[in-house]
């Protein structure tokens, strides 16, 4: 036989909770901080990339610092790379081709294409 719990005192067997409706306000307030909380974490993973990014640019010019021909070769690679691509245009400071002492060399293709072009013309005209 179960005896009914004495006068006054209930024990509470189980709780439910059905239908619950967040207020819109509330809604929008946890929207906003889950958005903030994604944007400080980027520009976290952002800021981490960059700190990579330094020190491995800080190697790199360590590795180039006595030596001269590898920068060289670097600076001719990352030219050709630029304009390799069909249509590129790629602007370089005459400091930088002077010290590549590249100034000859594009002259010379400069003067070859001129001289391609001309040659052209006066094939075509005849």
């Amino acid at each position: 036989m179960t005896s009914a719990p004495p006068r006054g005192e209930w024990t509470v067997q189980s709780v439910e909770m059905r239908d619950v409706v967040i207020p819109e306000a509330l809604q929008d307030a946890m929207s906003r901080e889950a958005q903030a909380s994604r944007e400080k974490q980027a520009r976290i993973i952002l800021g981490q990339a960059e700190v990579e990014i330094a020190h491995l640019f800080d190697e790199a010019a360590q590795s180039y610092k006595n030596n001269p021909t590898a920068l060289h070769l670097r600076a001719m690679n990352m030219l050709y790379e630029g304009l390799k691509e069909k249509g590129a245009l790629m602007l370089v400071p005459s400091t930088a081709v002077e010290s590549m002492g590249l100034g000859g060399l594009l002259g010379a293709a400069a003067y070859r294409q001129q001289a391609l072009m001309e040659s052209k013309d006066d094939t075509e005209v005849k």
